[in-house]
């Protein structure tokens, strides 16, 4: 487990989805991939309080992926042991009538994360060069300038979406926000085995949407669309890391490790040091609270 090296499934050149496995095969059973995830837990979440108390840096971790490809259940199992205080989560649906009223990027910048914590997008503002591709019918309810019908919405404007989310990415990495994009890569075997898993069980019966299977028609398209989207904006401050999400065990270690080695570059973190006056009356201070 320790040879997993984050770099690999980092973004750097162009990709072709369709030629990423998507499953990483490790010499590692359940136990041990679980046991792997605990140590890195700990650390992170220990590291997560000093950046918290140093208020410099933040996170803003992008989760992306097609319908069960374990994007919830990563998040309650690699954050857990965050102290709340230091991670929130902003899962995005479909806009409402007054995020409507503003443009897309808008709610995306009211969830950005404050200095020292961390912000986790579950599903993100590339739903609006994504979703809105394979349903450029939803653009309408934007009520956009010059674009009264589908068909004026041309190659050009979607060019321009990937020009502004570079450009909101950049700016917010330019004042401290440690930008990390995670696209889970499940194969289409694997999502049809999860789907009937939910209308087997009666306790997963729940997270069952028609919807999920009206998406998975679109398979293709979607694919060709997070392909160009990762393609046009990974970049050294705002990467995308490809994650081979069949296993769901492996796919929470490699992120979490991905997270760990990132905040390791932040190397002028630590907890503010206490004002020596103050430390210097520890006894005194001990004594008033014992005498109450």
């Amino acid at each position: 487990m320790n040879s997993i090296n984050p770099d690999d499934f980092k973004v750097i050149d162009k990709i072709t989805l369709s030629k990423i496995p998507t499953e990483l095969k490790v010499d590692a059973d359940d136990d041990e991939k679980e046991e792997a995830l605990d140590k890195v837990q700990i650390k992170l979440s220990k590291k997560q309080d000093a950046m918290y108390a140093h208020n410099k840096y933040s996170f803003l971790i992008c989760l992306q992926g097609m319908d069960t490809s374990g994007k919830d259940s990563l998040i309650r199992e690699v954050f857990k042991e965050f102290n709340p205080r230091g991670v929130v989560v902003h899962s995005f649906k479909t806009p409402n009538s007054t995020e409507l009223e503003h443009d897309y990027l808008w709610r995306h910048y009211l969830a950005l994360p404050e200095k020292g914590k961390f912000s986790v997008f579950n599903r993100t503002h590339y739903e609006n060069v994504l979703v809105t591709r394979v349903h450029p019918e939803y653009i309408m309810y934007e009520n956009l300038p010059g674009i009264e019908k589908v068909e004026d919405i041309k190659s050009d404007f979607w060019e321009n979406r990937f020009e502004q989310i570079n450009n909101f990415e950049k700016h917010i990495a330019q004042n401290g926000t440690i930008v990390l994009k995670f696209y889970f890569h499940m194969s289409r075997e694997e999502q049809r085995k999860r789907l009937l898993n939910r209308l087997e069980n009666a306790e997963d019966n729940w997270k069952f949407s028609a919807g999920d299977m009206k998406e998975r028609e679109r398979w293709d398209d979607y694919m060709m669309y997070y392909e160009e989207a990762i393609n046009k904006t990974s970049n050294e401050k705002a990467p995308w890391f490809i994650i081979p999400a069949d296993d769901k065990d492996m796919a929470r270690y490699i992120v979490a490790k991905i997270i760990w080695e990132e905040m390791q570059k932040l190397t002028d973190i630590k907890e503010p040091e206490l004002d020596p006056k103050v430390r210097a009356n520890f006894s005194e201070f001990k004594k008033q609270l014992e005498k109450e």
